[in-house]
């Protein structure tokens, strides 16, 4: 018979795979524990071995998502694992500096031309607003655009 794997196992498992925020390998984690303390021990240990870090998980969510969406889309994402607002708020003011370039990549990829209406305008727009993309760096992108940058 196959034994069950222990929580530190579980999260090593998960760990090795990718990071996760404290409160994501919380909540993975506790379908499976008898005690919430057991889980909370286990990530302080964790944390204290430097196996659990919020500081990758936000450089890796940034790495992986920021090719295709804006900061705010980004810090929602964040938000969600359960990552402090501090680091989000570090996190989203780096991504600000470069958001009007990646605004124009993903624009770029998806449209490549400029709106010759105003229905295609308003596609665009809610498109990259979507995206999580500031409006005023999709009103600049557009009018830059227009411009010939």
């Amino acid at each position: 018979m196959k034994r069950e794997p222990s929580l530190r196992e579980r999260a090593l498992r998960c760990l090795a795979r990718r990071e996760y925020s404290r409160l994501e390998l919380q909540r993975k984690l506790a379908p499976h524990a008898e005690h919430s303390d057991d889980i909370q021990g286990l990530l302080d240990d964790f944390e204290k071995r430097g196996w659990l870090s919020e500081t990758r998980v936000v450089e890796q969510t940034v790495h992986a998502r920021r090719s295709r969406f804006g900061a705010q889309h980004i810090a929602r994402e964040l938000r969600v694992k359960g990552v402090s607002e501090d680091a989000i708020s570090e996190a989203t003011s780096r991504i600000r500096e470069t958001e009007l370039e990646a605004a124009r990549a993903v624009w770029r990829k998806k449209f490549g031309k400029l709106p010759r209406t105003a229905s295609e305008k308003g596609k665009q727009l809610r498109f990259m607003r979507g995206r999580g993309f500031d409006l005023d760096v999709i009103l600049k992108l557009l009018r830059g655009a227009v411009e010939g940058e």
